[in-house]
């Protein structure tokens, strides 16, 4: 039974009266904070959008980060946070040894309780080269804090495309694919035209000068031919990983 009905319950039954039910249902209904001074912890993301809010490690310092992961696990059952440097990772685990430093994807993690694969299915995380796979793992991680199993398929970029055809079977059988790819981003527009699932496209800061730090693998990646694809912002594992994440959660529910 929710907390409105409850209430309700005990309206009916004459235990509240109409102006304490308002009270109750008014202060059930505010959204909670955690008031850091230097941050304003939305304490209930996850009861709205389905996953805590996540914290985004560069820029903040080892005395911001701790105090942060710290009050979020009070109030969570999992800790995503992302971009966190090796040497912030070392001072944060030694306060907090709970945590999971996942260091290709720059990730910390925790979990109240192992965590499971809760949905059917899988995303599959595709990536062009070995230097993409900072921003691959980044989404793998992220997919998997959701409850997602996922798929690794590395190093598969066009220039030796025929890597990428021995592992079609794999990436055809996953709920949603994500993409990454840097240089010229072509990656995306050949996995679009051979899947029948959803792509979500991670450009990558990855390649030489006329690359202009991932813009050129961007506007390849918005001008696809393939349809089914969508784009996320240059080197933005997290928002990829966190959309296939989704599509995966959402088609399992369908099936």
């Amino acid at each position: 039974m929710s907390g409105l009905e409850q209430i309700l319950k005990r309206v009916q039954s004459g235990e509240l009266d109409i102006g304490q039910a308002k009270s109750l249902i008014a202060e059930a209904g505010a959204e909670r904070v955690a008031d850091l001074g230097f941050a304003q912890l939305d304490l209930d993301r996850d009861k709205r959008t389905g996953f805590p809010e996540v914290v985004f490690g560069e820029g903040k310092t080892v005395d911001q980060l701790i105090p942060i992961l710290r009050k979020l696990t009070e109030h969570s059952d999992r800790v995503l946070a992302t971009r966190i440097s090796a040497d912030k990772a070392e001072a944060v685990t030694a306060v907090m040894p709970e945590f999971t430093y996942h260091e290709a994807a720059r990730a910390l993690t925790w979990f109240k309780k192992p965590i499971l694969r809760v949905y059917d299915g899988y995303v599959a995380v595709v990536c062009a080269g070995t230097s993409d796979v900072p921003v691959a793992e980044e989404a793998a991680v992220t997919a998997e804090c959701m409850g997602s199993h996922v798929e690794r398929v590395y190093d598969v970029g066009v220039a030796g495309i025929h890597r990428l055809f021995k592992r079609l079977p794999v990436i055809r059988e996953a709920n949603a694919i994500v993409v990454v790819a840097g240089m010229e981003g072509a990656l995306t527009s050949v996995v679009g035209g051979l899947v029948s699932k959803p792509v979500v496209a991670v450009p990558t800061s990855i390649g030489y000068g006329a690359h202009f730090q991932g813009m050129a693998a961007l506007l390849s990646m918005l001008n696809a031919c393939a349809p089914g694809v969508a784009v996320v912002n240059i080197d933005n594992g997290f928002g990829g990983g966190y959309y296939a994440a989704l599509l995966n959660k959402n088609m399992t529910k369908r099936l």
